[in-house]
């Protein structure tokens, strides 16, 4: 819409008004943001407007992200263009979810071109700004149909007698159109039902907004913030008195995204993922300035790859610097402030900070839309009517709602009655002691094959060890010597032996073999396994058990990952717009695992 006369975007802004008006959640699809100028003007109307909705989704697809100094020229006079430069991400490939006014306007943007997007986004839009309709093939006004709810309208500058036709025959009808564009060109009515629709999503209206979150750590605290954002209540039970009492207990941890060849969902999914942790963390210091930084964090190659072949990959895949870059060794020593002895990949975005800080953030963030219960020891999860309800010990319901999210690591097996998921305990030691006066630490955290944090407090921070199948709580002298190995071969030089003061703590975290984490709706394995084994099926219509959800699996990435992982769970519980494609909800999806036995099983 960046092309809009002033007469046309006040007529279109008119409009949209009167679509949130009495709405809980108004959602608009943009096929041309431009350089977000009719965004920005419809989030000031909305904000200036008591009717408003209590939640604006706007979905922009743009082929390509304009940079802030462009889009600072063009649309930086506007009243809230300074909130949306400051939230402007780094050119990445993907979708990027920006979020403002608490949550309650949250802006998707898609770059690329439509055909790039027709199978990756998930969504119902209230509102289709098409602008102008060619030809076009069937497929894309299917895809008009998919991503529309019903009584949807769509808006276009232009439409071609093709395009009119193509719309028809996908389920939207037209009406005259009053002089004054842009008005409802068409709306969606269609005369068919869907023969499937996803079941990823919460799929009946709640009496109440308000869910369980059972555990208390990373995984658990970022969904009650993002529940929170999507106007929903959560009670969180943990088995500990206070919050972060596992392995999100450890004193620091870092984040950082990823650079793979094949840029694979796992490669993908970590770098939406670091983005969405670097704000988290950003607003962690803002209430807790010494519990971290993101100033950048380093990783070692470990190839014998150089920095040309680097750059090179960075290329191919179109990765900014912004996001990524590739040092020489002394491009690194120089960064890190240690001798460094080979290249590096430079993340700008990542860095350290305290998870009992981040814990404390999403549940501040969360504010009175979430109730914490200590000491909750939750023997078994029953299903009454609608309700979920948690009971102990003795079959008293210690909380009940029509939704429960499993973030409680992997005693969700437990309570889901061990679906059979292929999830194992690492076991990891952490090591710290004070800084040695003659061993320098570097300026950001450095990582491969181990890592070692800035100073914390004092103290040299370093590790970690994992292993597979080690149930000893013990702090044990063994793995102090290993992350000693680690850190002398990070830091370019021994650690002198003097110095070895140590302490450390032990947890577990809790991984899958892919390597992914596991988010999103439960299936219900006697209506999904019949099902499964049918060629073609997708994961999106695989039957799940009603209001039943889980995030877990974050491994050594819970720092990283809680934050996205989070707006994930959240969306498809609000049934809002997913924050990230279809195809990393698939890579993320517990019923990938029933996919997967189903292939094996015809072969």
């Amino acid at each position: 819409m960046h092309d809009l006369n002033k007469g046309t975007l006040g007529a279109l802004v008119a409009f949209l008004a009167t679509q949130w008006a009495g709405r809980d959640r108004l959602v608009v699809l943009d096929t041309q943001f431009g350089h977000g100028e009719a965004f920005l003007h419809t989030w000031a109307a909305w904000r200036e407007d008591p009717q408003r909705s209590r939640h604006l989704n706007v979905v922009a697809l743009v082929p390509s992200l304009p940079s802030s100094t462009g889009l600072a020229q063009t649309s930086g006079d506007l009243p809230l263009a300074p909130l949306l430069l400051q939230a402007w991400p780094p050119s990445t490939p993907g979708l990027h979810r920006l979020s403002f006014d608490h949550g309650r306007v949250q802006l998707l943007l898609a770059p690329g071109e439509l055909r790039q997007w027709t199978r990756e986004l998930s969504l119902q839009a209230n509102v289709l700004c098409l602008h102008e309709l060619g030809d076009g093939d069937a497929s894309v006004f299917k895809t008009f149909a998919r991503w529309s709810a019903p009584g949807a309208a769509v808006l276009a500058n232009s439409v071609t007698s093709e395009a009119r036709a193509a719309l028809r025959s996908t389920g939207f009808e037209f009406a005259p159109s009053p002089q004054g564009r842009p008005w409802p060109l068409a709306r969606y009515a269609p005369t068919f039902a869907p023969r499937r629709v996803p079941t990823r999503s919460f799929s009946s209206t709640p009496a109440e907004r308000h869910a369980l979150v059972v555990g208390a750590g990373l995984a658990g605290a970022a969904t009650t913030w993002a529940l929170a954002e999507q106007g929903w209540r959560s009670t969180l039970l943990d088995r500990h008195a206070t919050p972060a009492g596992e392995t999100s207990g450890n004193p620091a941890g870092l984040f950082h995204g990823v650079v793979h060849a094949s840029d694979a969902p796992h490669a993908r999914f970590n770098r939406s993922a670091s983005l969405e942790a670097a704000r988290a963390v950003r607003r962690t210091l803002q209430r807790h300035a010494h519990a971290g930084a993101v100033d950048g964090l380093l990783r070692l190659n470990g190839e014998s790859t150089g920095v040309g072949a680097m750059n090179a990959l960075l290329r191919k895949l179109g990765l900014p610097p912004e996001y990524v870059q590739a040092f020489d060794a002394t491009q690194a020593s120089e960064r890190s402030a240690c001798a460094v002895s080979e290249a590096a990949w430079f993340y700008p975005e990542g860095g350290w900070v305290r998870p009992r800080a981040l814990i404390d953030t999403y549940l501040a963030e969360a504010a009175q839309d979430v109730r914490f219960l200590g000491n909750a020891h939750i023997q078994s999860l029953r299903r009454e009517g609608t309700m979920w309800l948690a009971l102990d010990g003795q079959g008293n319901t210690i909380a009940q709602a029509e939704v429960v999210v499993l973030a409680n690591a992997g005693d969700a097996l437990r309570l889901l009655d061990h679906p059979g998921w292929p999830l194992h305990a690492v076991r990891g030691q952490l090591s710290w002691m004070p800084r040695p006066e003659d061993l320098p630490l570097p300026a950001i955290p450095m990582a491969g094959s181990g890592y070692v944090l800035p100073e914390v407090d004092g103290q040299a921070m370093f590790g970690a060890t994992s292993q597979r199948g080690d149930a000893d709580p013990s702090v044990r002298d063994d793995d102090h010597a290993h992350n000693l190995a680690q850190l002398a071969r990070l830091l370019g030089q021994p650690v002198p032996q003097a110095a070895q003061r140590l302490s450390g703590r032990t947890g577990w975290r809790w991984v899958a073999e892919d390597r992914l984490p596991v988010i999103g709706a439960v299936p219900d394995p006697l209506l999904a396994e019949p099902v499964m084994g049918h060629a073609g099926q997708q994961l999106r219509h695989v039957p799940r058990i009603p209001g039943a959800y889980v995030f877990t699996a974050l491994g050594s990435r819970g720092i990283t990952w809680s934050a996205l992982g989070a707006q994930v769970v959240a969306a498809a519980i609000a049934g809002a717009p997913s924050p990230i494609e279809n195809s990393l909800l698939d890579a993320v999806d517990p019923a990938r695992f029933m996919g997967r036995l189903a292939r094996r099983s015809r072969r």
